[in-house]
């Protein structure tokens, strides 16, 4: 999960601007963010772990591109990711979730990551020692040649293989499916039980199925039950994947990824923010900017995979700063945050673009929502600009959410051909000016209705 060391700054600048239109200098920031952790990993000696990561503060409104940059960057690196919201926690000892949960949702999250990739290299030798055991099924070895097992050069042994390859064929082709045989019950075919942690419990870690099985081993001996070829080589591939991963090989390897390339995207940050030193409810909120300081410098944090170091995390914060600002966080916690970036509101022009440019923009997602219906979709030019003209009006009439406000309008035009397809006389749509206007005049133009419907 190393940083790819062609993924320069310009590569990572060049990557993002497939999805997301302006925010240049945002970009910028976070792509030599992003090479400074692949060039600190190529220092050795001591010096290696002097060299802090460049966290970054986004400042701007909502729907400019804040989480899409540090959604985008995370996918770029493949780097364990999660997106939390700093208005959830709270100081310790209040009721709520604690500041170091990030970390423990982070590890937990690069262990899914990880055990997936693994799942991808094992599951070929899965796959094939699976069928090897619904053969041995299948075309069981007489007792002779259990006995004779070294003595592989006689007729009966040949004539055995030549038998096991063409029941092997079937096997894989699928004509075997649907055909019962009789396997082993699974050893941990027990109730399961699933735990609901509150707050502090994260750390327990026991494995209540195993717990049973211990407890019921050797009662009885099990009959064997009857299932479906597809079935049991399914159950035995799981088996497999399972024995073959290693799961200490595993959680290593999830605690390097985290603590080499983990990213923590923490949201709405200037909600923790102290406008105002009056005392009262507000004093958690500088509580919270406490506890997290230790986490954003560099701590160790306890979970159940062990314990995990947060010193060479990176930390991505962002936050609208309407009634707060920067400066207004704890003085400890801004120096942690030593890069801030402020975003711009988006433009008409702006919007024009990301109504096109970008590889997953709202009119080709639209386009392929009105392909799965048989229906073809086309903007006209002078429609794109029409509908990024309405989007940045209502904006601007009402709060600005910035490029989010393209989904209501883009709704809004779009609702009855939604509603109505499936139609066998609907089978192409042109969105030209004249519809946009006829569609979205009376819902602007309107102060309660755009407030509502917009």
């Amino acid at each position: 999960m190393l940083i790819n060391e062609y993924l320069t700054p310009k590569r990572i600048v060049e990557e993002l601007d497939k999805y997301i239109i302006g925010q240049d200098q945002a970009k910028r920031c976070v792509a030599i963010a992003l090479r400074n952790r692949w060039r600190r990993q190529q220092i050795s000696g001591d010096i290696k772990g002097e060299i802090m990561p460049n966290n970054i503060i986004l400042i701007g409104p909502t729907g400019i591109g804040k989480t899409e940059i540090a959604r985008r960057i995370s996918r770029l690196t493949n780097a364990p990711f999660i997106k939390v919201e700093a208005s959830k926690f709270t100081e310790v000892g209040y009721v709520g979730r604690d500041v170091e949960s990030m970390v423990r949702e982070l590890m937990n999250y690069a262990v899914s990551q990880v055990r997936e990739a693994m799942i991808e290299e094992v599951r070929p030798e899965a796959e094939k020692n699976a069928t090897e055991m619904i053969l041995d099924i299948l075309l069981p070895r007489s007792k002779k040649m259990k006995q004779n097992a070294n003595n592989t050069d006689t007729p009966e042994y040949e004539r055995y293989l030549r038998s096991r390859e063409k029941m092997r064929k079937k096997l894989l082709s699928g004509s075997l499916d649907e055909k019962e045989i009789e396997v082993e019950p699974e050893t941990d075919n027990l109730p399961s039980f699933e735990i609901f942690p509150g707050p502090g419990l994260e750390l327990l870690d026991f494995d209540l199925s195993e717990m049973f099985s211990n407890i019921f081993q050797g009662k009885g001996t099990p009959r064997k039950i009857k299932t479906t070829v597809h079935t049991a080589w399914k159950r035995n591939v799981e088996n497999e994947i399972n024995r073959l991963i290693s799961k200490d090989k595993l959680v290593e390897t999830a605690k390097i990824a985290v603590e080499e390339n983990g990213i923590i995207f923490i949201d709405e940050i200037d909600k923790i923010a102290n406008t105002d030193k009056q005392v009262g409810i507000d004093v958690s909120r500088s509580g919270v900017q406490r506890d997290l300081l230790p986490i954003v410098e560099g701590s160790k944090v306890p979970t159940k995979y062990g314990m995990i170091d947060t010193s060479h995390i990176l930390f991505i914060a962002a936050g609208a700063f309407n009634t707060a600002k920067p400066s207004d966080l704890i003085p400890e916690l801004q120096g942690r945050f030593p890069i801030r970036v402020e975003l711009n509101s988006l433009t008409q022009k702006d919007f024009e673009r990301i109504l096109t440019e970008p590889e997953n923009s709202l009119t080709k997602q639209y386009q392929a929502i009105f392909r799965s219906e048989g229906v073809e979709l086309k903007f006209m030019p002078e429609a794109i600009r029409e509908i990024a003209r309405f989007a940045a009006l209502a904006n601007e009439k009402m709060e600005d959410i910035g490029a989010r406000r393209l989904h209501t309008v883009m709704n809004k035009l779009l609702d009855d051909f939604l509603f109505e397809m499936p139609s066998e006389t609907l089978k192409s749509v042109k969105i030209t000016k004249k519809m946009v206007t006829e569609h979205l005049s009376p819902v602007i133009e309107s102060e309660d209705l755009s407030r509502f419907i917009l």
